[in-house]
């Protein structure tokens, strides 16, 4: 059969790389600490794990199409009006949605060159043309972001703070990118991280929102709150906007189950503040530890952490060790950190904050991989 006899996809389409989501395995008879996903070390919240048992007996029945209970819930934490929030599975239903509505053929997306994947994939799908942007020391870099918008510019997306890099712009930026881009650019705001954030001159850029027809944040239920099996985000935008990605989506695109599990999250602050703690000591902790090592970190705000090779010459680093070998190597100890390459980053790896256990056993890992042990 020739290509020209059967179906062929829009253009595009075959040009998209497959997202290829963390390691989650380990050799057999090793105990797995999976650090590859930025899945929180404490799980979910106790009651949202209930709130999700409560629909065992409910299963024959559609869920609630628009999400209400999920949406008040969200509104009454953040202080917004329900009727701008849109939920979907995960963030990146939405960040697809959001394409859907804006791009259209040959129309630019931009975004920095170590941000998301998805970005690019969204892009694509919607018949688009991504616009990658250098980034100045692993941050976005708000210039070359608005040097880059053309009349063809629909969307700018920044990850705030980016994954994979742990970087972030403080709020005062981001209001400079939105000031310099025209009114017709819809500026994408991916706050998936915004909770471990502890800057005082971080926003999620919920006031920006606020007061802006052009700008929509994305934030999601499966990092800190502990819900990535549920696949839950949400957004909040204009009410333009909210309504043009509310008829695309599809009807019952958010899971009841997901519904009464991300309300009770949301609402267990104490979880959230348990989450923030742990994070924020073993974040500092195994950045240091790691440094002492001989080995580069990029500074992150996030729930896990650049990690740099070869190392820097040092008492205990040897330098010439690569970041494929160091993989392999705590992949045998059943340690699973997240290969970069496809963010442009071939000489790094990124690892999930996980639990004191699994930090204390990658540092030491690392110091017997850097001095060549086995």
């Amino acid at each position: 059969m020739t290509a020209a006899s059967r179906p062929v996809p829009r253009p595009g389409v075959l040009d998209i790389q497959a997202y290829v989501p963390g390691k989650s395995a380990a050799p057999a008879g090793v105990k797995l600490h999976k650090l590859s996903s930025n899945e929180t070390p404490l799980g979910p919240s106790p009651k949202a794990v209930a709130a999700y048992g409560s629909l065992s007996g409910k299963l024959e029945f559609y869920p609630d199409g628009s999400s209400t209970k999920l949406r008040e819930a969200i509104a009454g934490r953040y202080g917004l009006d329900a009727n701008r929030i849109l939920c979907g599975t995960g963030s990146d239903e939405l960040l697809q949605l959001v394409t859907k509505a804006y791009l259209g053929d040959g129309d630019e997306g931009v975004f920095t060159e170590h941000g998301f994947l998805v970005y690019r994939i969204a892009i694509l799908a919607a018949g688009g043309k991504p616009v990658v942007v250098k980034e100045k020391n692993f941050t976005a870099d708000v210039d070359a972001i608005l040097a880059a918008v053309t009349p063809r510019t629909k969307i700018v997306f920044l990850a705030n703070p980016n994954n994979p890099t742990g970087t972030y712009l403080p709020f005062d930026e981001v209001k400079r990118l939105h000031a310099g881009l025209p009114g017709n650019v819809l500026l994408v705001l991916d706050a998936a991280y915004a909770e471990y954030v502890r800057r005082n001159d971080y926003a999620s850029g919920l006031e920006l929102v606020a007061e802006s027809e052009n700008v929509v944040m994305t934030r999601t239920f499966s990092k800190i709150y502990g819900l990535a099996n549920l696949r839950l985000g949400w957004l909040y935008g204009p009410a333009h906007v909210v309504d043009a990605l509310d008829r695309i989506r599809g009807p019952f695109n958010v899971n009841g189950a997901a519904i009464e599990a991300g309300a009770a999250a949301i609402a267990d602050e104490a979880h959230v503040a348990s989450a923030i703690e742990h994070n924020d000591k073993w974040l500092a902790w195994t950045t240091a530890e790691l440094e002492k090592l001989g080995l580069s970190v990029t500074p992150s705000v996030g729930n896990f952490i650049l990690i740099h090779f070869p190392a820097k010459p040092g008492e205990m680093a040897k330098p010439g060790k690569t970041a494929k070998e160091a993989d392999a190597f705590l992949t045998q100890r059943g340690l699973i950190l997240r290969a970069v390459a496809a963010y442009g980053l071939p000489d790094a790896l990124r690892m999930t904050i996980g639990s004191e256990e699994a930090n204390r056993l990658v540092v030491a890992a690392l110091a017997d991989f850097l001095a060549g042990k086995a």
